[in-house]
């Protein structure tokens, strides 16, 4: 077993884990954090994308002991004064959640591209989103709602 320290959604937290734990089964298992998704468990579809140190990782390539004295923001963490973040706003309004199995890796995905670029262009948004995967075909809609997204007031 290995000791490790994480602030999840601003709540620090200490576990002891087995060292071959994804970090994505600590969220889900231990802390309750069902948004997070496994989806191929493989990398591929990023329904489980987490922020890590404010950087996009999917959660299932990554054990947990590497998150010791991360900070790790899932889609859960997202949410601002009880309400929901700009980003989550744009895909509801923006019609980018059809069975909504993907919807928090972009969500997550998404709020780390604008963090970066604050007004991204299609391009960039095609880009920034690579690693997530919609089985429903949704893309129109969720650069629609990044676009969305990068236009409200923070």
């Amino acid at each position: 077993m290995s000791a490790i320290r994480a602030v999840v959604n601003g709540v620090e937290h200490e576990r002891e884990v087995e060292p071959r734990v994804l970090l994505l089964d600590l969220l889900r298992a231990e802390l309750g954090l069902t948004g997070t998704h496994s989806g191929c468990d493989d990398g591929v579809c990023g329904a489980c994308t987490v922020l890590v140190d404010g950087a996009p990782v999917k959660s299932c390539l990554m054990l947990a002991v590497q998150a010791d004295g991360a900070e790790v923001t899932t889609v859960e963490g997202l949410a601002r004064d009880g309400g929901r973040s700009a980003v989550q706003e744009a895909f509801i309004a923006a019609g980018a959640v059809q069975c909504g199995y993907c919807t928090p890796g972009f969500v997550v995905a998404a709020t780390a591209l604008l963090e970066r670029i604050p007004a991204p262009s299609d391009e960039q948004i095609r880009e920034g989103l690579v690693g997530n995967l919609c089985r429903c075909g949704c893309y129109p809609q969720i650069r629609r709602a990044v676009r969305q997204a990068g236009e409200a007031p923070a």
